[in-house]
């Protein structure tokens, strides 16, 4: 059974940083292209980012230079590196495999002005 279990989510000021962590099992996510989504409040959910299994990475024009994906495939879990957050990146942060077609539960990430 395949789960997706993010963490890391919170409340951070302008600015700041957050790092999303994504914890796989039933999959390996070396052998995924796994993705970040996210959906604020009243919008439709959004790509992100994501890394192919041959480690190549690909974002959202919204979070380019800012946010990094990365994967640990020892622990076998996806991270999302969030630096200079804005209000307007407050939303519920999703993990997806878009191989396997799986969602995490979600992790809320809230930025203040």
């Amino acid at each position: 059974q395949v789960q997706l279990v993010e963490s890391g989510g919170g409340l951070v000021q302008a600015g700041g940083s957050l790092r999303l962590s994504c914890a796989a099992s039933g999959i390996i996510v070396s052998d995924n292209t796994m993705a970040w989504y996210r959906q604020a409040p009243g919008k439709q959910r959004e790509f992100i980012a994501l890394i192919t299994s041959d480690g190549s990475t690909k974002y959202a024009d919204s979070v380019k230079g800012r946010f990094t994906i990365s994967r640990d495939n020892a622990k076998n879990t996806v991270y999302l590196q969030m630096n200079s957050l804005k209000p307007e990146d407050t939303a519920v942060y999703y993990c997806r495999s878009n191989t396997v077609h799986y969602w995490g539960q979600g992790t809320q990430v809230t930025v203040s002005s």
